[in-house]
């Protein structure tokens, strides 16, 4: 069985405290349920996240200051099947070598989808 899928999202707003994202829920991020896989959600997470670690910076490969993810806890509240999912990443601890960040996930409707903290580590 082959299965292919896309994530996409954009960037609504970033400043040096809080990063926000949407992704749009598409048929490519859906599990056989038809809703959004737990994968998905965490992802766009974790990238929201990343995007505030990096302060000002733009990702380029190979990189010397890369927020690596060394940890990451999810609580999964909730899904939905269409529309669009919501992210706002805030410092919980904004550190020299690591940082903590909360990303919330909200559905379209503003109902909690996930709880997400994860630690980033500056990669030298």
């Amino acid at each position: 069985m082959q299965v292919n899928g896309q994530i996409g999202f954009t960037i609504t707003g970033r400043t040096a405290e809080e990063v926000t994202a949407e992704m749009p829920i598409t048929d490519g991020i859906k599990n056989p349920f038809g809703t959004v896989h737990a994968g998905a959600i965490l992802w766009f997470a974790d990238v929201a996240a990343t995007v505030l670690a990096m302060d000002a910076a733009t990702a380029t490969e190979g990189m010397k200051g890369f927020p690596l993810a060394i940890s990451l806890n999810a609580n999964l509240l909730g899904n939905q099947k269409e529309g669009v999912f919501h992210a706002r990443s805030a410092f919980v601890k904004k550190g020299r070598s690591v940082s903590v960040v909360r990303t919330v996930v909200t559905g379209t409707d503003g109902k909690a989808i996930a709880d997400v903290t994860t630690s980033h580590v500056l990669s030298q």
